[in-house]
């Protein structure tokens, strides 16, 4: 595979480049959601929002490679799209390949251009890893749809405009067989979104209630009863998006030796050691991930393959992030400041959540053993049982 830009995307690159130079906010503490909706909305009115989606829902009808051009000379001010990157990675395509025109029409420009932001309601508290095992239930009324239960780890819900939906319409049926996906307006009556406090001090996920929520059923997505496949659709784009976006912290481990912290040397042959192997670990996923845009590049869908990507960048943040605090000794304790010390100490509360994110590193081997691989399936003795006859506790 040749890594090097072909000559339109060099020409592409050098026009993006100016355009960015000329137009980009600088990046600094203060920036809020108001200055990202501002950079998103620029983009968007030069055509350069959702590069690769066609011109008719907002973007500019680039290749995939293009966008991915375009993220690389932004740099920095990429992490100014941290509040769309739901929307525009998981939900976006997901609208795409499963809603009508009349919805792509009114909801796809809006969510390229950073007016609507949008986030997604999967995972519960007693489904754990297994998505299939949800409890949220949509019963039919009518034209309507009303919607009872509870989501978890919903990262943007407190700002949120919409929000995809997966949600069990046939408690009867084997528990993949009887989901639905809909989408909803998050200021529905009946919706209401508590912030998780977490270890860092941060509240990043929010727990979501829904009470008597009623959605037309003009807003489903897919048929009834089918709306697993339509989540594969989501959980295949959302691990793209995850793997090939995720950080290694490889960057700011190096930042962190140079600057030799108590009880740190960077001529340490162990810490070398280390840093050799996350490196040649980066650079392998580096050129996974460049495997994967490729396949898109040729009109492919993301498919299992990705998982790769999101199990070892996750489990490398983690892995680094403590390493580092590890070397400080009890120092470590304290190194809440700024500077690479004080960013890998926040990583490090940050890591772990991001190895749940997008399915555990359990969910992503048997992803990959399964249908990369081809190994045998795990047996799962409750794939045909109706879903209401799942026992639910221990005897």
């Amino acid at each position: 595979m040749n890594f090097d830009d072909t000559p339109q995307e060099a020409a592409f690159r050098a026009t993006a480049r100016a355009w960015i130079t000329a137009n980009a906010p600088r990046i600094g503490h203060g920036d809020d959601l108001a200055t990202a909706k501002a950079w998103q909305k620029r983009k968007a009115e030069d055509g350069w929002a959702c590069l690769n989606w066609p011109p008719e829902y907002g973007g500019r009808g680039a290749t995939p490679m293009e966008r991915v051009i375009f993220e690389q000379e932004e740099g920095d001010r990429l992490a100014l799209a941290a509040p769309f990157r739901v929307g525009h990675g998981i939900c976006g395509p997901t609208l795409m390949a499963f809603a009508s025109e009349e919805q792509k029409r009114r909801h796809l420009p809006p969510l390229a251009s950073g007016e609507e932001i949008w986030c997604q309601l999967f995972s519960e508290p007693a489904a754990g890893s297994d998505l299939g095992g949800l409890r949220t239930r949509a019963t039919r009324d009518g034209d309507h749809w009303i919607v009872d239960g509870q989501k978890v780890w919903t990262s943007l819900a407190e700002i949120a405009d919409f929000g995809l939906l997966l949600a069990r319409t046939d408690p009867t049926a084997p528990k993949h067989k009887g989901l639905t996906m809909f989408f909803l307006d998050m200021r529905s009556p009946g919706v209401q979104v508590r912030p998780i406090k977490q270890a860092s001090g941060h509240a990043e996920f929010n727990e979501v209630w829904l009470t008597g929520v009623r959605i037309p059923d003009s807003q489903r997505l897919g048929r009834v009863n089918e709306g697993w496949t339509v989540s594969l659709t989501s959980l295949m784009n959302e691990r793209f998006s995850i793997g090939a976006r995720l950080a290694t912290a490889v960057p700011e481990f190096l930042e962190f030796v140079s600057q030799a912290p108590e009880g740190v040397r960077a001529d340490d042959r162990r810490v070398r050691a280390q840093l050799a192997t996350w490196v040649a670990r980066a650079n392998g996923l580096k050129y996974t991930v460049y495997r994967a845009i490729s396949a898109v590049s040729r009109g492919e869908r993301p498919g299992p393959e990705n998982s790769i990507g999101k199990l070892v960048a996750a489990q490398m943040v983690q892995e680094i992030a403590t390493a580092a605090l590890d070397m400080q000794g009890p120092a470590g304790a304290r190194a809440r400041e700024d500077g690479a010390a004080g960013k890998l100490y926040q990583t490090l509360f940050v890591s772990i959540g991001r190895r749940v994110a997008g399915g555990t590193d359990e969910i992503m081997r048997n992803i990959i053993a399964e249908r990369v691989l081809g190994l045998p399936a795990d047996i799962r003795v409750d794939k045909d049982v109706p879903f209401e006859k799942i026992p639910t506790r221990g005897r």
